[in-house]
Parts: structure tokens; C-alpha cells; sequence
């Protein structure tokens, strides 16, 4: 089994980032072992599509699961899709998250936790009224 969780750096102790489709890495890792692996999102500069970008990626490294703090709805179709599980609501570091999975304290969501465009921001063209 592998994990993909969104982190804002390409280690166990890295932060959770609550983008699922902008974040800057996800950690692959293997829960019996806890070996991983760092690969840097492609997807986070894309103007539109990084979260169908990005779960093409995870899909691509063979992750069953992932976990994030939000999913958009383009990105959590994508996943279902493929049989990828999507978990949501999470933070702290990747070590954390990943103790917890494994203590069965994190479920599966069933339906996106964010908009359209999410991690966008400000400044990037979005209109914010």
C-alpha cells in the first residue's frame, strides 16, 4: 500500500499542505515501513486542471490513498475514478497523519472539501466577489 500526502516540503516532517492540487510535494509513503518517497507536484503552476493534473500524478506512483487537507471536486472525481481513497480534514506533519491513518483515526471522505480553484489566491486573476 502507498500513501500520498500533500506537504509543503519532501519529508516525514513536513507540514501537511491543505492544497491537494497546489501543493508544492506530495510524500509517498509506505505505512508498514515508512520508507517514502518526495516528488514535486508538477501541477502546482498549471493556470486550470492541477488537481486533475495532480491525481494523474499519484495515480501514475501507484498511491491507493490520499491525504490532504481539502480536495477540490474536479480532483476528488478523478481519484474515486482510479479507486484512489481520499481522506481530508488533515494537519500537522506527514509523520503525524500517517500515525494516525494507522490507528484508525482518519476516514474516507465522500464528496470534495473544497471549490473549484481552491488554492488558487489572490492576485492570479480570481475574482473574489
Amino acid at each position: 500500500m502507498k500513501i500520498a500526502v500533500s506537504s509543503v516540503q519532501g519529508s516525514l516532517d513536513s507540514q501537511i499542505d491543505p492544497r491537494f492540487g497546489r501543493c508544492p510535494y506530495f510524500v509517498i509513503v509506505d505505512p508498514e515501513t515508512m520508507t517514502f518517497e518526495t516528488i514535486p507536484n508538477t501541477a502546482v503552476a498549471s493556470m486550470h486542471g492541477a488537481g486533475i493534473q495532480a491525481s494523474q500524478l499519484i495515480k501514475n506512483k501507484g498511491a491507493n490513498i490520499v491525504i490532504t487537507g481539502n480536495v477540490g471536486p474536479n480532483a476528488f472525481q478523478t481519484l474515486s475514478a482510479v479507486g484512489i481513497e481520499v481522506i481530508t480534514g488533515a494537519s500537522g506533519t506527514v509523520r503525524e497523519v500517517i500515525d494516525m491513518y494507522r490507528r484508525g483515526e482518519l476516514k474516507a471522505t465522500d464528496t470534495p472539501t473544497a471549490r473549484g480553484h481552491f488554492g488558487m489566491g489572490r492576485g492570479r486573476g480570481q475574482r473574489w466577489w
